[in-house]
């Protein structure tokens, strides 16, 4: 089982990772390391790979940064589960290959709480029973299964539904 890391709505870019911590100025290697690290200091030190993003409305609001949903990736956030995206920021975890599910759980899970996210299931398994999240379409599925698009275009050499 992993975690469940509650966040409220409107989680801007610089509150995931401020911009004097870009791979820029730091690495690409720290990245991780400054994931909510003014927001919410707790999160670096102890996320763990599967764990999993519950917030409310326009998660990833702000600058269109894309190292903020990198350093989620690199945390190895499973994935994220909010109402509502900011578009760019939907866009870039598309493309780096991170899970997002739109749909409000932020009433129906804790934080802390222990769930496991079975993507393709498209479900979430929680100590009080399984909430259904809204399956992806099928493009943006093998998107995710590749790891991002870079990888998924190294394979197959063309974008999803290309002929």
């Amino acid at each position: 089982m992993n975690r469940v890391w509650l966040f409220g709505a409107d989680i801007d870019t610089d509150q995931i990772i401020p911009g004097r911590y870009s791979p820029y100025m730091t690495s690409e290697a720290d990245l991780a390391q400054y994931a909510f690290c003014e927001h919410r200091p707790d999160f670096a030190p102890n996320v763990h790979p599967g764990d999993v993003i519950v917030a409310g409305k326009n998660f990833g609001c702000g600058s269109s940064r894309e190292y903020a949903p990198r350093a989620l990736k690199k945390c190895g956030i499973a994935g994220i589960i909010a109402p509502s995206f900011a578009r760019i920021f939907f866009r870039n975890a598309l493309n780096l290959g991170l899970p997002l599910f739109e749909v409000d759980l932020t009433g129906q899970v804790a934080d802390g709480d222990q769930v496991r996210l079975d993507l393709d299931a498209s479900r979430i398994e929680t100590s009080t029973g399984v909430l259904a999240l809204p399956s992806p379409p099928d493009f943006v599925h093998q998107i995710q299964r590749e790891g991002g698009i870079v990888a998924y275009m190294q394979r197959y050499g063309k974008f999803p539904g290309e002929s």
